[in-house]
């Protein structure tokens, strides 16, 4: 069975790149290596998902990237909310400490990240938001793991904001995430791409 991304410990060489990319009008430096999910370019998904959350969010929220990778949502939120704070979670080993590469040498302070599969291995439950780019090769009970158990994590108000392709599974994503919270609006449609939300 192949390594993806969202196993712990990808079995693949490794071929560090290094890439700057503009992100909600702030340019990042990004190191990125095999076995990291869209090592290339910031995904097309995680790009429109960031222009659709971003005027929903408040200057100083607390929010919560699940599935981080090597940290494209995350920190280009932290890096335009300032006074924010970013939690960033993944399964992925490798991608993880990409991320933390790249919040030190884009001078990124109000982040934490650590190894989380979903929510495991997160206490707080005094969110904001929670945005996740779900791994959708991982299977949709994965996916609507972070869909289903992010309503708990959530303070009262807080939104649960995600990516997915029409044809990876939007349509059953956002019957779950009815189902959890009771709503969930279409923020944006874009080449296939729907970015829903709910509210808590």
């Amino acid at each position: 069975m192949p390594n993806y991304y969202y196993t712990e410990n990808p079995d693949v060489d490794h071929a560090e790149q290094c890439w700057d990319f503009t992100l909600l009008d702030q340019t990042l430096t990004f190191i990125t290596d095999n076995g990291v999910f869209s090592k290339n370019t910031v995904d097309y998904g995680s790009r429109v998902l960031l222009t659709a959350v971003a005027p929903t969010l408040t200057t100083a929220a607390k929010i919560q990237d699940v599935g981080c990778g090597y940290g494209p949502i995350g920190l280009a939120l932290a890096k335009s909310f300032p006074a924010s704070q970013v939690d960033m979670v993944d399964v992925n080993n490798r991608a993880l400490a990409l991320c933390q590469r790249n919040a030190t040498i884009n001078k990124i302070k109000n982040v934490k990240i650590w190894p989380s599969n979903c929510y495991q291995d997160v206490e707080d439950v005094d969110y904001d938001a929670i945005i996740s780019n779900p791994p959708v090769r991982a299977g949709k009970q994965v996916v609507h793991t972070i869909l289903a158990e992010a309503y708990a994590h959530l303070l009262p108000g807080g939104t649960l904001t995600i990516v997915l392709q029409k044809k990876q599974g939007a349509p059953s994503a956002k019957k779950k995430m009815l189902e959890v919270f009771g709503n969930c609006t279409t923020l944006t449609r874009d080449k296939g791409y729907f970015i829903l939300q709910s509210i808590k």
